[in-house]
């Protein structure tokens, strides 16, 4: 019995034995090729993944960094310092603040109200040398009846305006301030340069006749603005007064320091209202 040629062959002497080697090796030929088929197969399709991969990445990453910027909002823009308001100055140096002894030393300027209860305001009058009750006062306009000796024609040569007087008394003893009020400075010095004598004094409304008929009393001269300023000062009862008399004379010198502040005070409100004042 014969095959066809397509069918396994077999050994020499063509006994109908199989080959048995000759299958073995056909068989492990045919094996090693489908590994490798195989392996070959899994690489290709590792190497599709990791390409699939990779591009996803890059693909992804390029999507990120235009999405990231594309999504953070513009940051706005500083303002420059040139933007701010800036402060503005004048050209125009400000005047300078009144000066509070032109208002007491020109008559056109001095305008506040003068009498004796803003010269001498209240009823008495707290002092270094103590307590002084404020007694009577009055205001004249002819200069020399409120003075003694040769006071009156200095007032009255230099223009006196008006003589303002007070009595204060302490333990027993009595001075009378007097101020003459003048158109000017000028004309208030002279007629303290001038002055001899001095202030009468004033006496009434409890207070006895002192400083008359020839007792001996101390007096004082000053001048400020245009404003002189007198005391007479001595006993109520009176007794002559001696260099030892101390109270007497820090009394005068005391009621004459309180008249030169109240007209020192009166400048200095007057400066103050006039700056207070709008300018115009």
């Amino acid at each position: 019995m014969s095959f066809g040629h397509g069918g396994p062959g077999w050994g020499p002497g063509d006994q109908q034995t199989p080959d048995w080697a000759a299958l073995a090796d056909a068989s492990a030929a045919r094996n090693r090729r489908r590994k490798w088929l195989f392996l070959g197969g899994g690489a290709l399709a590792t190497a599709v993944v990791v390409a699939v991969v990779a591009t996803v990445i890059v693909q992804a990453g390029a999507k990120d960094d235009g999405k990231s910027t594309s999504a953070l909002p513009s940051a706005p823009a500083l303002p420059s310092d040139s933007a701010r308001p800036q402060p503005s100055f004048s050209r125009v140096a400000p005047p300078p603040p009144p000066n509070p002894y032109d208002y007491v030393s020109d008559a056109k300027k001095d305008t506040a109200p003068l009498s004796a209860d803003t010269l001498f305001p209240g009823k008495d009058v707290t002092l270094g040398s103590g307590v002084y009750a404020k007694g009577p006062t009055d205001k004249v306009t002819a200069c020399a009846a409120a003075t003694q000796g040769a006071l009156g024609p200095a007032l009255t040569n230099n223009g006196c305006r008006q003589v303002i007087r007070a009595t204060f008394t302490k333990d027993g003893v009595a001075v009378t301030v007097g101020v003459a009020v003048f158109d000017t400075d000028t004309a208030a010095k002279k007629a303290k340069e001038q002055a001899a004598g001095g202030i009468e004094s004033l006496s009434g409304a409890g207070v006895a006749t002192f400083c008359r008929d020839g007792s001996v009393c101390r007096r004082t001269t000053n001048s400020y603005g245009r404003y002189a300023y007198f005391t007479t000062g001595g006993f109520a009862n009176g007794k002559n007064v001696t260099k030892d008399d101390t109270a007497v004379f820090s009394a005068g010198d005391d009621l004459a320091q309180f008249v030169f502040n109240q007209i020192v005070a009166r400048g200095r409100n007057q400066a103050s209202a006039a700056a207070a004042r709008p300018a115009g």
